[in-house]
Parts: C-alpha cells; sequence; structure tokens
C-alpha cells in the first residue's frame, strides 16, 4: 500500500517545488523570447530583402534608361549625319541615283520629284511640337535583268540617301517581246514603276 502524502512531507519540498515552478516559468519565458526574437529577426531579413530587391530593382531600371537615351542619341547623330534633318537635298538625290545606277550597271532609270508636302500622318501619326516631318514623292521607272536588281537599288538608296527612304509602291512586270531594242547585249527582261517618298525633318522657326 503506497505510503500517505503528509503535510510534513509538503513542507520539506514545498521550496524545491517553488524553485522547479519558477524555473518553470523562466525557461518558458526564455523560449517565447527566443521565438519572438526570431520573428523580429525574419521579419527584420525580409524588410532588408525586399529594400535590397527594390534598390536592385531602380537601379536596373536606371541602366535601361540610360542605355535607350544612349540608343536615342545614337539614332538621332546617324541620321543627322545622313542628312535627314534640315531642307531637302535634291541635287544630292539625284547625285545618288546616277552613283548607284552606275556603280550597279543598271538599265536606264527615269523618274520625276513631286513638290514637297508635309508628310501623311498615317505614316507618322506622332506629332511633334519642333519639327515638320516632310515628304517628296519620286515616281521611278526602271527597266531590270530581274528583280534583285530592283531591290539592290532600294537597299542602296536607303543606305546612301540624304533622306529617309520608303518605298510606296512598286510593281513589276515582265516586259513584251519587242518592247525592247536589241542594242542592250544582254536585253532587260522586267519593267518596274515605284512611288518612293524622301522623307526629311526640319526644325520649325521659333520652335
Amino acid at each position: 500500500m503506497a505510503a500517505a502524502f503528509t503535510k510534513d512531507d509538503f513542507r520539506r519540498i514545498q521550496f524545491s517545488l517553488a524553485a522547479a515552478i519558477l524555473m518553470a516559468a523562466v525557461g518558458g519565458a526564455a523560449v517565447y523570447a527566443a521565438m519572438e526574437l526570431h520573428k523580429a529577426e525574419t521579419k527584420n531579413r525580409a524588410v532588408a530583402q525586399s529594400k535590397r530587391s527594390e534598390s536592385h530593382g531602380r537601379l536596373a531600371r536606371a541602366r535601361d534608361e540610360e542605355q535607350e537615351i544612349k540608343q536615342k542619341i545614337a539614332r538621332y547623330n546617324a541620321l543627322s549625319g545622313r542628312g535627314i534633318f534640315g531642307e531637302e537635298r535634291r541635287l544630292d538625290w539625284v547625285e545618288r541615283v546616277r552613283a548607284i545606277r552606275s556603280g550597279r550597271k543598271l538599265y536606264d532609270i527615269q523618274y520625276e520629284i513631286a513638290p514637297q508636302q508635309a508628310l501623311d500622318p498615317t505614316v507618322a501619326p506622332i506629332a511633334s511640337a519642333n519639327y515638320d516631318f516632310l515628304s517628296s514623292t519620286m515616281q521611278l521607272r526602271m527597266k531590270l535583268l530581274h528583280e534583285g536588281d530592283l531591290l539592290n537599288f532600294l537597299a542602296d538608296l536607303r543606305e546612301q540617301a540624304p533622306a529617309y527612304i520608303r518605298a510606296r509602291r512598286c510593281d513589276v512586270e515582265r516586259l513584251p517581246k519587242g518592247a525592247v531594242a536589241q542594242s542592250e547585249a544582254v536585253p532587260p527582261q522586267l519593267g518596274a514603276e515605284c512611288a518612293i517618298d524622301w522623307i526629311t525633318i526640319r526644325e520649325r522657326k521659333g520652335a
């Protein structure tokens, strides 16, 4: 039979029991404090990581914007160097057409250039308060040995002309027999008619 627990027994262990309860309370408080500290540290790390990510994002955006500005400046300088900005230079256009024809050994090229006018807003829908976008349309007629002659001519024109070249329309058809004089060693096989816009940009006076 188990011995009964008496008041004397309780008096003997009450201090030990109180100490045990106190230690348990202190231990629980320490565990709670450690958990709260861990939560605070985790939150602080998350906040710091968020700030670092935000800083990296701003830096990346700044670099992208800087690169975009550099590209626009380079594009502007390239266009300016080709003579796209300012008054149109028709004499240079004519000389460029002749030089390409001679260099490519093309057949005869005939053309007419219409008076300059404002560029169709459907082509350049973005209006500018400081610049006018202008266009002069060239009606071009040329004979070809093959379609590559026309493609090469247009590529050279886009690369070399002191204007922005836009081929609005090109119609190519086979020449009928007997329509070409036989004076050429290798007579042309095709005829092409094109409408080509020579586009320039002019700063508005007083802008």
